[in-house]
């Protein structure tokens, strides 16, 4: 991986999750990192799928250079190891940890494991490139 401009372009995102009850959701829909300033804007579109429900999703994020990742009013939510492993977030009173893996790059995976009074579930989201390969 190089940095940030690995991560520029669109890339087709699967996503599950795993609730600590049993219950579970799908995510289908596409990632895409555009420059802004110095760094870039992190935006996921898709369809969430809950039981019977589909519904439309968003996520938005901000990257900098340094791979660290803000949420959109430009809180810290975390920084990304740029060769893969751990890293976390507490959002009181929940603990976020997540794992990244890019040794299939540039096919590569994050894998959240969300625990706390509010939250029980284990996300696991599988990134591929979208059009030219990326190195």
């Amino acid at each position: 991986m190089r940095g940030l401009e690995g991560f520029l372009g669109t890339w087709q995102l699967e996503r599950e999750i795993s609730h600590g009850d049993g219950s579970s959701a799908r995510f289908e829909g596409v990632a895409e990192w555009r420059p802004e300033g110095e760094g870039a804007v992190y935006v996921e579109r898709g369809e969430l799928v809950m039981g019977q429900g589909r519904f439309a999703a968003e996520r938005r994020y901000l990257w900098d250079r340094d791979l660290r990742v803000f949420f959109d009013d430009g809180r810290f939510f975390h920084q990304v190891p740029e060769e893969g492993g751990a890293a976390a977030h507490w959002c009181d009173p929940d603990q976020y940890d997540v794992h990244y893996d890019f040794s299939r790059w540039p096919e590569w995976q994050a894998r959240w494991q969300v625990r706390g009074p509010r939250k029980d579930y284990v996300m696991v989201s599988r990134y591929l490139p979208v059009g030219p390969s990326k190195q």
